[in-house]
């Protein structure tokens, strides 16, 4: 056992003996692994479900599509702020409080008869949420030493990526034998058992901290003026068409503001609600950038899988969250084996073959086709599995292994929350880019549907006689049979925009790669020394 684990308080006889018998910190691996699980998997547990409530609640699509977008604001909104809000109230009462008011705003979103109750209860979620996430991470550097990140971080890395997946799986489940109410009763008994586990094993608070003497109000405004246009802008954007949307520009100027105004406010006060000073250590300040197109390029893959699983291959939401298990597990066993293997390759080997393996799954996807089977799918999803466990342990030791620990939760804060907008960034380039370019190919594809193309005109015939065989007269036979021809080349357009979404994925990947360079080394020399 540590000696910082030996000096400090705990709450509970249990605890106490934990700390003697050296596992102490694994239990407060998994209490923290736990709250971070849940608030990854509420990010897409709903995806599934929205056309439920779209219809219990009365509400139009674009309307229900609020429930993510204020889920997400909250979250990109309270993340940086968890370093201030853990020294302000201290780090065991606030993780508390966040289990507490996440598990009560699931009630509440359970509970919700009318849309602006159910907006407002996940707003509450989302910041209940955020919190948790972005204490996690910090919690687990600061408990374990170097030596032992490596596998500590695997626990916090499981929750965020196997989230996404087991999240449209649970959704589509509980929603097909229940309710939508549900996929936020469920939890119910985890939030309990949470909350039961930090206040068993966290350690207690130190009375002594220091407390800062003003509260950066206008710092802390700034930014959520800031972050939460942003993120309306990444959610609404391609729904409005962009920047043709007077709503989208007032978005788009009110965040540029803001945020220029937010730092150089944060750098001129004494105190500020984010220290952004942070962002001094070079492996900070590359880690985050990389972040960045490490949750554009995942989540936004991700994303994409399940569109053209349920609009191509017309899986069901049940059976494309099964598709995605298989991923979620392989995940699961990289990470245990890279928390292993990060002490003798170092992050930035570990790094660079994740993402090789990742442009290569990328490539791999660019070739599907209408006739691609689960079957065909289910390597690529595995070995992208891999590779996003291979990047994303590895790049977290990387960024925060390095620092002084009174310095990473500001910096954990900061990292989190540049993963998080590198998602909603991910997510809304990628579904532009599918819209913009499926448009593209549709028309080179219609070109090629005139009077004067012979193949054409002989689909045509073809299927004009086709369906007069079934009954039709010559006027609505032919009338169905361009119609047939017209949803054929929407198949096809819609194909090659995923082919093409995949390959510039792939090649994201591999053209940011020299950033890796810049990135530390976690302080692996240190921890291989401590090991031994």
């Amino acid at each position: 056992m540590s000696a910082a684990l030996a000096n400090l308080t705990y709450s509970s006889p249990l605890a106490e003996r934990a700390a003697k018998q050296g596992w102490i910190k694994w239990a407060i691996a998994v209490t923290v692994a736990l709250g971070a699980i849940l608030e990854v998997i509420d990010m897409s547990i709903v995806n599934v479900a929205l056309p439920h409530m779209q219809g219990n609640l009365g509400a139009t699509l674009a309307e229900i599509g609020w429930v993510i977008t204020g889920y997400s604001m909250a979250n990109v909104v309270i993340i940086p702020l968890t370093a201030w809000l853990d020294e302000r109230f201290g780090r065991k009462a606030y993780f508390i409080f966040s289990l507490i008011a996440f598990t009560i705003a699931s009630i509440l979103c359970g509970l919700a008869t009318n849309l602006p109750m159910l907006i407002f209860a996940r707003v509450l979620q989302g910041l209940g949420g955020g919190s948790m996430l972005g204490k996690a991470q910090s919690i687990l550097f600061q408990t374990f030493s170097k030596a032992e990140q490596g596998a500590a971080q695997a626990a916090f890395g499981l929750s965020v990526i196997m989230g996404p997946a087991i999240g449209p799986t649970l959704g589509g489940y509980l929603t097909d034998a229940l309710n939508w109410r549900w996929i936020f009763f469920i939890n119910i008994p985890f939030g309990i058992l949470a909350v039961i586990l930090a206040m068993t094993f966290l350690p207690e608070d130190d009375p002594h901290r220091k407390q800062r003497a003003t509260i950066d109000w206008a710092g802390i405004f700034l930014m959520t003026v800031g972050l939460a246009s942003l993120q309306v802008i990444l959610e609404e954007g391609q729904q409005d068409d962009w920047f043709d949307s007077r709503f989208i520009c007032t978005m788009a100027v009110t965040s540029l503001v803001s945020l220029i105004v937010f730092v150089w406010w944060e750098f001129r006060v004494e105190h500020p609600a984010v220290d952004l000073r942070v962002l001094r250590y070079q492996s900070v300040a590359a880690g985050s950038a990389y972040s960045i197109i490490l949750g554009a390029g995942l989540y936004g893959a991700l994303f994409a899988i399940p569109i053209f699983a349920q609009n191509n291959l017309r899986f069901t939401a049940m059976q494309t969250g099964e598709l995605l298990i298989p991923s979620a597990i392989a995940s699961g066993v990289a990470m245990v084996l890279t928390g292993k293997l990060i002490g003798r390759f170092g992050p930035r080997v570990l790094i660079a073959a994740g993402s090789l393996v990742t442009a290569g799954v990328m490539f791999s996807l660019a070739t599907i086709n209408p006739d691609t089977s689960s079957e065909e799918l289910f390597w690529p999803l595995v070995f992208r599995g891999l590779g996003s466990a291979m990047m994303f342990l590895p790049l977290s030791i990387a960024t925060l292994g390095s620092l002084p620990k009174h310095e990473i939760p500001a910096a954990s804060g900061f990292y989190n929350l540049t993963r998080q907008l590198g998602g909603s960034l991910g997510i809304a380039i990628l579904t532009t880019m599918l819209s913009r370019r499926e448009a593209t190919h549709r028309a080179a594809l219609v070109e090629r549907v005139s009077p004067l193309s012979h193949e054409a005109m002989h689909r045509v015939e073809a299927l004009t006689g086709f369906f007069q065989k079934l009954g039709s007269s010559a006027h609505d036979a032919q009338f169905r049979a361009f119609s047939a021809i017209d949803q054929i080349l929407t198949g096809q357009a819609a194909l090659k925009s995923f082919d093409d979404l995949f390959t510039y994925v792939g090649i994201a990947f591999i053209v940011t790669l020299p950033l890796i360079l810049l990135l530390g080394r976690g302080g692996n020399k240190e921890a291989a020394a401590e090991a031994h």
